[in-house]
């Protein structure tokens, strides 16, 4: 049995992981078998994490965080976790694979998953013209006429990246100010590339084998409209990835995993979360971090008092 098991490998988990190792608690991390680095693999720049003062790509800090992370002793699975079972003082985590791990503490920092639109025609052309992802998908769209939908950061650096490679570059926004902050919003707006569509929402992705448009509904008088377009990249928000514990561990009302206070404990005695998972108001890597920190160094406590406990009972 291990005295911790890590679920999620972005910010927080990876952080989380280099704190526990150097605490000497060998954690096993299963770090997915597809989405491993979290929303960072999927970012470029990055600019607003401390100690890089000329930005670092996105994959290349996880890459660094994972190197860290299994440098102290951490274990890394490349699999998903399909099951848990926090009611006992054993928490018990069922892998892809059908085996059942076993560890006295669990740190969930599953992070947050890309959200849809939920309009017609989106799920058919996902892949073919619809995309969640600049950097994944922005080389295929070269000198082509496209759009991103949302207001803010997300949007604005997807929009400021889409320039590298579109000729033309829509913002649909469904209100007349955007959320970005303030240096990312004068990034778009100083891009002459980007045009920006307000107060609209969009209503239908149009085009049978790929992308060929948008209809558009005014968020103000309804009245509806048609964009052409060739490539549609949806940035409007992420979800909690928190299915696994639905009904196992308390929710807010926001949907993230509830926690004491400042802390990382949730409603199950040993089991902790941390990163976007627990965070519906900042949703940033360095937040993540710090989270996955308090993280470890809860769980890191939480297993001295069971050693104290035991050693006790002993006597």
């Amino acid at each position: 049995m291990r005295q911790i098991i890590i679920i999620g490998s972005g910010p927080a988990g990876f952080t989380a992981a280099i704190y526990a190792a150097r605490a000497g608690l060998e954690p096993l991390m299963f770090a997915s078998s597809v989405g491993i680095g979290g929303e960072l693999m999927n970012t470029t720049d990055v600019e607003n994490f401390p100690g890089f003062p000329e930005g670092i790509q996105g994959p290349e800090l996880m890459q660094r965080m994972q190197e860290q992370a299994e440098k102290f002793g951490t274990e890394v699975v490349y699999d998903d976790i399909t099951d848990v079972d926090f009611s006992g003082d054993v928490k018990r985590v069922t892998s892809g694979d059908g085996v059942v791990h076993e560890a006295s503490a669990v740190i969930y920092a599953t992070g947050s998953a890309y959200r849809k639109l939920g309009v017609e025609g989106e799920e058919k052309l996902s892949g073919h013209g619809v995309s969640w992802c600049a950097t994944c998908d922005g080389f295929f769209f070269r000198q082509k006429t496209i759009a991103v939908v949302g207001g803010g950061d997300s949007a604005m650096e997807e929009a400021t990246f889409l320039t590298r490679f579109a000729d033309k570059v829509y913002v649909i926004h469904r209100r007349d100010e955007l959320k970005a902050s303030k240096i990312m919003q004068q990034r778009a707006f100083d891009n002459e590339k980007i045009e920006f569509v307000w107060n609209s929402e969009v209503a239908e992705v149009v085009g049978d084998t790929e992308v060929t448009g948008v209809k558009l509904r005014n968020t103000v008088d309804g009245t509806e409209s048609d964009l052409a377009i060739e490539g549609l990249f949806v940035a409007v928000g992420n979800d909690p990835r928190t299915h696994l514990v639905h009904g196992k561990l308390d929710l807010t009302s926001e949907g993230t995993i509830a926690v004491d206070g400042r802390s990382s404990r949730t409603s199950a005695a040993g089991v902790f979360a941390a990163g976007d998972v627990i965070d519906a108001s900042y949703r940033q890597a360095i937040t993540a971090a710090g989270s996955g920190t308090a993280a470890a160094l809860d769980a890191e406590h939480y297993l001295a008092a069971l050693d104290q406990a035991a050693l006790a009972a002993a006597k």
